[in-house]
């Protein structure tokens, strides 16, 4: 028989994305139209074990929907790796009523998740990274907004590249993944696009593209660099001084973590915020919510990890096609 849940906790964990606050704005007020008690826990694993938590109502969520970051912050937690931190994160939950919880966050994060469900706590996880490497899910919170922020900064460097004749490397961020180099790519119109999945650590190539393009009456040369590659300061001068075309290095940063969540991000977020309410209320655990074909759903948390993703071989030959 289904465990009814009638307080259900939420938590932001890992890096920040913006539509997290949409995401918790959902959580918190589907939990109370469905007559639940909703409970914030600050400060994500961390907060959990400091026992960081306060009731929310429909008010505390109010004005959220635009704001980047997560109004329940977030921190890295060593302690909640260990069985000993898991156990204690459980009884903490106990403690306070909770029988379901909301975690937003990436693959560490679910993985805490998974954890917390063979504990006995109903868990279930809605995907926030700007990286885009959960696998089992077309789309994660920030994803959205993270390519427009870059996309929008990558034109404007390439306006001064344009006019000082240069080749500029932009780095983008990803972690281990190459989506936010790989859409970027695509919507700038870079001339070279460097993603982990894909570079063979060739620079001659790049470099004999440069001097080609060169020839061909270009007058710039945008190299998109995913963060996983790196390493794009000591690059551009290995081809400054291989081509003799002024090469700078940009790196993006953390500006793609933050900023007003974009359209997408809000109604996205709003909808997998909701979507996990719905499966705590029919006692579901160990739950990981996605968006596939169209459709919000949801997969077993061991199988989500277990998943592996491709990068889009489509996506990366037309990336390709339309860089000459």
């Amino acid at each position: 028989m289904a465990k009814e849940v009638n307080t259900i906790g939420v938590l932001t964990s890992g890096g920040d994305a913006s539509g997290m606050n949409a995401a918790i704005r959902a959580v918190v007020r589907k939990a109370i139209y469905n007559g639940k008690k909703v409970k914030g826990i600050y400060r994500g694993y961390s907060g959990l074990l400091n026992e960081e938590i306060r009731d929310l109502t429909a008010r505390d969520v109010s004005d959220t929907i635009s704001r980047g970051g997560t109004i329940l912050g977030t921190a890295r937690c060593s302690e909640f790796r260990t069985e000993e931190g898991q156990k204690l994160g459980a009884e903490v939950c106990r403690k306070h009523g909770i029988e379901g919880l909301v975690v937003i966050g990436g693959d560490g994060s679910f993985a805490g998740a998974q954890k917390l469900a063979s504990l006995g706590i109903n868990t279930i996880g809605v995907p926030g990274t700007i990286d885009l490497d959960i696998a089992c899910t077309e789309y994660t919170i920030g994803f959205d907004t993270a390519i427009n922020t870059a996309m929008e900064a990558i034109d404007k460097v390439r306006d001064t590249s344009t006019s000082h004749e240069r080749c500029s490397i932009i780095e983008v961020m990803g972690r281990h993944a190459g989506y936010i180099a790989l859409y970027c790519g695509i919507a700038n119109g870079a001339e070279d696009i460097l993603v982990p999945e894909k570079y063979d650590y060739d620079e001659q190539k790049l470099i004999n593209n440069i001097l080609k393009n060169r020839k061909r009456g270009k007058k710039h040369h945008i190299i998109i660099n995913a963060e996983g590659i790196g390493h794009s300061t000591s690059m551009a001068r290995r081809i400054e001084a291989a081509t003799g075309v002024e090469t700078r290095a940009t790196i993006l940063g953390h500006m793609q973590r933050g900023g007003s969540p974009t359209c997408k991000d809000r109604v996205y977020a709003s909808m997998m915020g909701a979507y996990a309410v719905d499966l705590l209320c029919a006692g579901k655990t160990n739950r990981v919510v996605g968006y596939r074909h169209g459709d919000f759903t949801d997969f077993d948390i061991d199988e989500a990890l277990a998943m592996q993703k491709d990068l889009g071989e489509y996506m990366w030959e037309v990336a390709y096609a339309l860089s000459v």
